[in-house]
């Protein structure tokens, strides 16, 4: 396994043991975090602040995981089972509803860390799916 594939794995290992911390060790102080259907958010105090957020409002565990990587870049396609426990507006109320979607992830990695995160995933099949 070579490290951008390392690197890849212990981002989603921690986050599989909501182990924010270990989560963050993998990026560099400033990570470009391309959010889904938002904005690009630069440094590791944004991405924490991202983090604590969708913690509070999802409980995600990511399954069916594949690492792909070329160098320096890699990607990673996975199904993301959760509930949605705490209402994020504009989105719908929460009320615990389970969901299981597919997404994907791209990352750059550069002297040992994470240097970008570009997260996909369909918005649309999401609220289909706790609806």
């Amino acid at each position: 396994m070579n490290e951008t594939e390392s690197l890849i794995r212990a981002y989603f290992d921690a986050f599989n043991a909501q182990d924010a911390e270990s989560l963050l060790a993998t990026l560099s102080e400033d990570v470009a975090h391309d959010i889904n259907e938002g904005p690009t958010e630069i440094g590791i105090d944004a991405f924490r602040r991202f983090k604590a957020h969708m913690d509070r409002c999802y409980r995600e565990r990511i399954v069916d995981l594949v690492v792909m990587t070329a160098g320096e870049r890699g990607a990673a396609e996975f199904t993301v089972e959760g509930n949605y426990i705490e209402t994020d507006r504009p989105l719908p109320e929460a009320a615990g509803q389970a969901y299981s979607i597919p997404a994907a992830a791209f990352f750059t990695v550069r002297s040992g860390k994470i240097v970008r995160v570009t997260s996909y995933y369909n918005l649309k099949a999401w609220v289909a799916a706790i609806s």
